[in-house]
């Protein structure tokens, strides 16, 4: 009788601690990192942090090219479960007469299950106003991984990844690959969101969207994508003014993996033509990073050019462009520490200069991103060892 109940208590123990590792595995998503930031600059040089803390978006601003920040203020005033680890992070935006945007992904108990949350300050940053959801649809699946942009007239545009449309083809018993594609439009600064609507289908299920804008008010989206076999290239589509969204295929590396390799792409408007596209391709007996051209309204992409060490896995890219300025930065990492690199082209990425070591560290460093900064391309990179750290490129 004791051994019975000694064997019912340690199965029982057993249970638990297996309960306990499989929640942990399945919701890596909720662990938020110190690293994980977002940078950006208004057009008076001033710059804005975004970061997380114990489950709430805090923003900040600098007017000395990061030196200092002035006090940070909580967004959300209601902690909660934030996305903010590696490619998963909230977003901020600079817009006109002191507005300040921010989005980010509540992450619900569920598995992979989210919301995409979103507020606004319009006295430069002073307070937030309440946050809300920017999607209408409220069933607790995947609402995750969202972009945001912030066109010149004032245009917010938030595109996510969605799986409603996967548990709609379970539900009738048809197949459906990776995730969906669903963005909101907001033309009252942010005040409310149109319902959301569908870009694409069958996208990857894990991986950053990235977006960008032309001066006519076209915003541009890249995302990884399923087609079909299971390549898990790029794909991308361009919302206007009018007229519907058209999914056109981004890159051909022909990358066939079972799952999501985490590591989404970096995009720029070219100078009289269409894209600048920076991506990892793991296609092939060269896997690596790419940097291509995606010119004209044929969607014809330039034969993509290799660049950074695969051996120190060189990853998560990011682009600026500025005319025919072009400025391509990326992360190395090995046993010895981790490297910014940095590289860049005066006609337009048709050809590029020599590689530059922005900031080496023995420890980790989040993924660069770049700012125009007093007119100068300027790197935003945070270390564990000194915090945020804004570098000029001067090569």
């Amino acid at each position: 009788m004791v051994q019975s109940w000694i064997k019912s208590v340690l199965w029982l123990a057993c249970l638990l601690v297996l309960q306990a590792v499989h929640a942990h595995e399945t919701h890596p998503e909720h662990s938020a990192s110190a690293l994980t930031v977002s940078v950006t600059a208004d057009h008076g040089g001033r710059v804005w942090l975004a970061q997380v803390k114990q489950g709430q978006v805090f923003v900040s601003a600098s007017d000395d090219a990061g030196k200092h920040f002035i006090t940070e203020v909580a967004v959300n005033p209601v902690p909660m479960t934030i996305a903010a680890k590696a490619e998963a992070r909230p977003n901020i935006a600079a817009g006109a007469n002191g507005a300040v945007y921010v989005s980010w992904t509540e992450a619900l108990q569920k598995n992979h299950a989210g919301n995409i949350w979103f507020a606004r300050s319009l006295d430069g940053g002073k307070k937030f106003e309440a946050p809300y959801i920017v999607h209408q649809h409220r069933e607790e699946i995947a609402h995750r991984d969202d972009a945001m942009h912030v066109a010149a007239d004032g245009t917010i545009t938030i595109a996510w990844l969605d799986k409603h449309d996967m548990l709609a083809a379970k539900a009738a018993g048809k197949s459906y690959d990776g995730a969906a594609i669903y963005y909101a439009v907001s033309r009252d600064q942010g005040k409310s969101f149109s319902p959301e609507q569908k870009l694409a289908d069958h996208s990857c299920e894990c991986c950053r969207i990235v977006m960008t804008g032309k001066p006519d008010g076209t915003v541009a989206v890249l995302w990884r994508h399923v087609f079909e076999g299971n390549e898990r290239d790029h794909a991308m589509a361009e919302i206007g003014p009018v007229g519907k969204p058209v999914l056109v295929r981004a890159s051909y590396g022909h990358w066939k993996i079972e799952g999501c390799p985490h590591h989404g792409a970096a995009l720029a408007v070219g100078e009289g033509f269409g894209y600048h596209l920076a991506y990892f391709d793991g296609a092939g007996d060269k896997p690596g990073l790419r940097i291509a051209r995606m010119d004209g309204q044929a969607w014809v992409t330039s034969p993509p050019r290799r660049f950074g060490d695969a051996k120190r896995n060189a990853g998560h890219p990011a682009l600026l462009s500025v005319g025919d300025q072009v400025w391509l930065a990326w992360q190395e990492h090995d046993q010895h520490g981790a490297d910014i690199v940095a590289m860049a082209s005066s006609d337009g990425g048709r050809t590029w200069g020599a590689q530059v070591v922005m900031l080496h560290s023995a420890s980790k460093l989040d993924y660069p991103q770049w700012l125009t900064l007093q007119g100068q391309a300027t790197l935003a990179v945070n270390s564990a060892e000194k915090g945020l750290q804004l570098l000029p490129f001067t090569n």
